[in-house]
């Protein structure tokens, strides 16, 4: 290095020439080394450390803790670190010349870490790189995983590699493998030093989607008014579609060099004084394209395309403003188009129903990504390390040719690997796939050529595929390229499909254009491999007839979403002559989906309430006839998990990765989960998040999903807790996701296993949801009551009662009221009550006589759901308690016996103070949480799973009366303080409390509510019952939540097995027991709940015969090994497993990063 330690790092050519001199161990440069590159590109420099690392944002030696999975951890540190930008490693390799210096040896330099451009130094930037990731995955969940990392080796070269996913799990080659690294030399350009500058201070603006992204929906907008325009002109919807998207390939494929630079464009634009010639001229050009050759049009030789795209070569005549907008179509980037979200704008512009919503959100590619990398590329690049691992060790060993077969049949497999979409819509995430595997398919060829000598390109056009091109035969399954034919698609929308196969080719085509250009392509350039099948995923039948009535006529139903205006009341009405044909299915049956390795997708957000709407009841009595084995109240996405999970345990399928609303952890859908995660032969959950923003790709629409990875077997999977939400750059949400590993349960938690519990005896008939109207004409406020002729003493009082709703117990009470005609005919209702019986004619019976369901619509003067079973509980109780289904909070009040609670209530029929104590208690608040799932984002109180099972303390009198006495006084408190400030709401009052407990700063109207509410007292409160109730377990009051669900969970198999010998501690015997006869009951029940709960031991896998697998086994034993193991532990957990092998392997994995010594010659993943 020169001696002058004042030479300006601004200047990129005293700060090359300074640094192309470096020498020594990292450690002695790279902190200086970065400082002055930080200077060069115009960044501040890192900050001083602190002692507090969770305050280190932008340090040098950052700290992170790593596991040592012995109960100890090693602290490492990143060598450089950015919160929320990137984490950096630094090494310093040699030049060969002055690695062979004798004078140098003498010296005894440091020289770093290998000679550059050899296998030591390429080993070097491996495990740096193996080394970075591990320490970003060690950062704590409240940071942000860092969209960046870098290698750099000091004075030569740093590597760039992203991961926009916001997983921080796959880190790959930015912006792409051929120009990942940048030079020292490099940084004499602006556009090297403005790349590092945006890692550094704006990531985000270097994820090519956001860009792409802005350049699609552009385009998607003018095609939309093409095709508006169009149809005005009389043109059907089909023919407009299909002209737009010969234009849009053309236009592609003029941007490509797919065929001339602007041809297509220009064409367009020389014919803007002859319009009658145009529709004749673009009709020649796409049949020359159709078939190959010269082209007197463009004037030039063309590729053939065929592939079903200009089979039909019709052009649309167009008008002076048609023509212009077509240009301006033409003239946009197409290579920067996005195929991930074209194909759902595209949809939607080509949809005159849907066109609206095209301004409306779109899935964003992180989500999709979010799902594909781990149910499809995760194990496909731990395939690849496999791979490489062997492969290394087969170089180490001499045996070169080895080395290359193994490789080369990785990429065979890879070639040949099969992915479906059973519910494809346009191709999101077909394309997706596609894109990364295409990208790993390129990483196999670099390590051909960079490995082992290989000749490039083995991925790209390999003779057989060249062979395929001109038309020679391949044998049976012989391709050698990842390409469209291995992505396949279920779509029953015949629009979304054909665009699905051209998204896939758009997408396939612009990869090779950016990595190749367009040399070699094969033709014809497009196939039609009828990949993307137009039926419906999950049923299949002969044939559709008209279902009819008596009268011999056709049976129509409403179309479920056409409203208009009642002609007395003014409000929104099922407009009855809005019809559809309703259908019967002859011979329904299970549809077949084609063969293939992983299953991914986002089937229709479709719940169980609404399935007869959107679908027809004659689809859904099929649907539900046919898959017995799912429960008829699962959401119409359960029949999809169900259909994938029995591949997979069949061993059809490796892995499948499936979208659904947040609603999979409730009871409904819950039971197809665990069904096929308690079988014999299980699937286990891979990989899960229970609660995620997403965007409905059909309306642009916010909602809630799961996401869920499974995959046949007993396997620990990981589980991501989204723990922050902030508006992103572009469309969605950026989350921040917190990840814990472990056995993932059916109700996607990791921890005490709530579905081991059943339901207790003791609880039985006590707890229902409120009655569910079905017509909100019952309602009447008190002013439409007192009209009626209302009275609290009046007859009418019988029919006429005081309504409840989860608002009304969480915000303020509305004072309503409720129209009840429960046990009333409607003879009976007109001639008692007429006035009532014409308000509900008017108000209810209208849209009652719409509704699918015949007992709705015969009974329309009745509430949907009355709750018949469950008004004994409740009768004669001058109280009961009352809990919001869905809610922030959890807690619970007493309503008054003559009050009649909604659908959205869950109510427990007791009116004892001690138990409305012990379900207000941290306890019981604790287990609702882990038991009830959520709606959306909010937390759900489902009685079958949070009331039925939950075991109440039994505690001695005294204390039993302490709590009856705080459930007391907390209502009291509460209903005091709402009494004396009618506007103050209980989820004010418990906002403030969370706050009060988190030691968090009021602000000035959450003071105001603290005094209204007293807020402190509540607390106070609250902080008695728990210590009470906790004494009443008999348990220590600082038991961690988890701690809390073991006892309880073990405490329901207690109870149960008390039960089942003859024991139920009834919770209110007069009412549920009054003969006073104990019984025995559900002793098989819990002995098969049982023996399903208790962990198998977990079998030895073989050991395998090739060595990919071996290294693969070998990784699979250390990600799950709960403490270090050296070779001889870990051959122990193989059959038959080779010492001597695995000690060579586990050396090599170290090698490559993918194993860590924390002691002599013992290993962690």
């Amino acid at each position: 290095m020169a001696d002058n330690p004042t030479t300006s790092g601004a200047d990129p050519a005293a700060f090359i020439a300074r640094w192309s001199k470096a020498e020594g161990s990292e450690r002695a440069n790279y902190q200086l080394f970065l400082s002055e590159l930080c200077e060069l590109i115009g960044v501040e420099r890192p900050q001083p450390a602190g002692k507090d690392s969770s305050q280190n944002a932008y340090v040098f030696e950052r700290s992170v803790e790593v596991s040592n999975r012995d109960g100890t951890t090693s602290t490492n540190f990143l060598d450089l670190y950015k919160r929320g930008s990137f984490v950096l490693e630094a090494k310093q390799g040699v030049e060969k010349q002055d690695a062979e210096d004798p004078i140098a040896r003498k010296r005894k330099l440091k020289k770093g870490h290998g000679v550059r451009g050899s296998k030591v130094w390429d080993t070097t930037m491996t495990r740096a790189k193996a080394q970075a990731e591990r320490y970003a995955h060690a950062l704590p969940n409240d940071e942000p995983s860092p969209p960046f990392l870098m290698v750099a080796d000091v004075g030569h070269v740093i590597e760039v590699y992203s991961d926009f996913s916001q997983m921080g799990r796959q880190y790959l080659p930015f912006p792409d493998p051929g120009s990942f690294r940048i030079q020292l030399k490099d940084l004499a350009e602006e556009a090297a030093r403005e790349r590092l500058r945006k890692i550094w201070e704006d990531p985000w603006s270097l994820d090519p989607t956001r860009h792409s992204a802005r350049v699609t929906r552009e385009v998607a907008d003018r095609l939309a008014k093409l095709a508006k325009s169009f149809e005005k002109d009389g043109h059907s919807p089909q023919r407009v579609a299909e002209f737009l998207m010969r234009c849009l390939f053309t236009m592609f494929a003029e941007d490509v060099g797919l065929i001339p630079e602007n041809g297509f464009t220009r064409l367009l634009e020389e014919q803007r004084g002859d319009l009658e010639h145009l529709p004749q001229m673009l009709t020649h050009l796409w049949q020359t394209m159709n078939k190959g050759g010269f082209s007197p049009i463009l004037k030039a030789d063309l590729l053939r395309f065929n592939g079903g795209l200009y089979l039909h070569q019709e052009a649309l005549p167009l008008t002076r403003d048609q023509l212009a907008l077509l240009i301006e179509a033409a003239r946009a980037d197409w290579k920067d188009v996005e195929p991930a979200i074209f194909g759902t704008l595209l949809e939607r512009a080509l949809d005159p129903i849907e066109r609206h919503k095209l301004g409306a959100h779109y899935t964003p590619r992180a989500y999709v990504e979010r799902l594909v990398m781990p149910t499809i590329i995760e194990p496909l690049r731990a395939d690849w390390d496999g791979v490489k691992t062997a492969a290394i060790r087969h170089l180490e060993d001499g045996e070169q040719k080895k080395a290359a077969e193994a490789v080369r049949g990785f990429h065979k497999k890879l070639c040949s690997t099969r992915v479906l979409d059973p519910a494809c819509g346009s191709g999101n995430f077909l394309y997706v796939t596609l894109e990364h595997m295409k990208r790993l398919e390129g990483e196999v060829d670099d390590f051909l050529h960079n490995e082992l000598g290989e000749q490039a390109g083995l991925g790209l056009w390999g003779t057989a595929h060249q062979r395929a091109g001109r038309g020679e035969k391949l044998k049976k399954g012989e391709h050698f390229t990842v390409d469209p034919h291995q992505f396949l698609g279920i779509e029953v929308n015949p629009r979304a499909a054909t665009i699905a196969e051209m998204v896939l080719w758009i997408g396939y085509l612009q990869w090779h254009y950016r990595a190749f250009g367009i040399e070699n392509l094969p033709e014809p350039v497009l196939r039609d491999f009828h990949n993307v099948e137009c039926r419906d995923a999950v049923l299949a039948w002969d044939s559709m007839e008209e279902e009819k009535g008596e009268d011999g006529k056709p049976l129509t139903r409403w179309d479920g979403r056409t409203y208009k205006k009642h002609p007395v009341t003014g409000e929104d009405v099922p407009d009855e002559t809005a019809r559809v044909q309703v259908y019967r299915y002859i011979n329904p049956r299970k549809a077949e989906w084609p063969e293939a390795d992983f299953v991914v997708g986002n089937p229709p957000f479709v719940g169980n309430f609404k399935m007869r709407d959107a679908l027809g009841s004659g689809y859904v009595d099929a649907l539900r006839g046919t898959y017995e084995s799912v429960p008829e109240s699962s959401d119409y996405v359960m029949y999809w998990w169900d259909k994938a999970a029995k591949l997979a345990r069949a061993g059809k399928l490796r892995r499948f990765g499936l979208i659904a609303t947040n609603s999979l952890r409730q009871t409904f859908n819950r039971k197809v989960l665990q069904r096929h995660m308690t079988a014999n032969n299980p699937v286990s959950l891979l990989f899960a998040i229970p609660d995620h923003p997403w965007v409905d790709a059909a309306d642009g629409a916010a909602v809630r999903i799961s996401m869920t990875v499974a995959g046949a077997g007993t396997q620990h999977g990981r589980l991501g807790q989204v723990t922050s939400e902030a508006k992103s750059a572009s469309d969605g949400v950026d989350v921040n996701i917190a990840w814990s590993n472990g056995q993932v349960l059916q109700n996607l938690t990791i921890g005490a296993d709530l579905s081991s519990t059943v339901a207790l005896r003791a609880h039985s008939g006590l707890s229902c949801r409120g009655v569910s109207l079905h017509g909100a004409g019952f309602i009447l406020t008190s002013d439409e009551a007192v009209d009626l002729g209302y009275t609290p003493e009046s007859s009418l009082a019988k029919v006429v009662k005081p309504y409840r709703n989860g608002r009304d117990v969480t915000q303020t009470t509305r004072g309503v009221f409720v129209i009840d005609l429960f046990g009333l005919t409607a003879d009976a209702v007109r001639e008692t009550y007429p006035s009532v019986y014409q308000r509900v004619m008017e108000r209810v019976k209208p849209e009652r006589d719409q509704n699918n369901r015949a007992t709705y619509r015969e009974n329309w003067w009745l509430f949907g759901e009355p709750r018949a079973n469950f008004r004994p509980a409740l009768k004669g109780l001058p109280r009961f308690i009352a809990t919001t289904e869905t809610a922030k909070h959890r807690f619970f009040v007493f309503l008054d016996g003559d009050i009649l609670p909604d659908n959205m209530l869950v109510n427990i029929a007791l009116d004892d103070a001690f138990y409305l104590g012990a379900l207000s208690s941290r306890i019981h608040v604790t287990w609702a949480l882990a038991a009830g799932g959520t709606l959306e984002d909010r937390p759900r109180y489902n009685k079958t799973l949070c009331f039925d099972p939950f075991p109440f303390p039994d505690p001695p009198g005294a204390l039993k009366q302490r709590i009856r006495e705080l459930g007391e006084q907390l209502d009291a408190h509460r209903k005091a303080r709402q009494a004396e400030h009618p506007g103050l709401t209980m989820t004010g009052m418990y906002n403030v409390l969370e706050k009060l407990r988190a030691g968090e700063k009021l602000s000035a109207k959450e003071k105001t509510i603290h005094e209204q509410g007293l807020v402190s007292v509540l607390k106070q409160i609250h902080d008695d019952l728990d210590a009470a109730v906790f004494e009443a377990y008999g348990w220590s009051a600082d038991l961690s939540d988890e701690e809390i669900l073991e006892k309880l969970v073990a405490l329901n198999h207690e109870r149960a097995e008390e039960e089942a010998g003859g024991l139920i501690r009834w919770l209110r015997p007069e009412f549920q027991n009054p003969t006073g006869k104990q019984g025995a009951a559900q002793g098989e029940l819990v002995k098969e709940k049982k023996k399903k709960a208790a962990a198998a031991p977990k079998e030895k896998q073989d050991w395998p015969a090739a060595l990919p697998e071996q290294a693969q086994a070998i990784a699979g034993v250390l990600a799950t090994a709960e403490a270090p193991l050296d070779a001889a532990a870990l051959a122990k957990h193989l059959k038959r497993g080779n010492k001597k092998r695995v000690e060579e392997l586990l050396a090599t994995l170290a090698e490559m990063g993918r194993a860590r010594e924390v002691g002599e010659g013992r290993y962690v993943a």
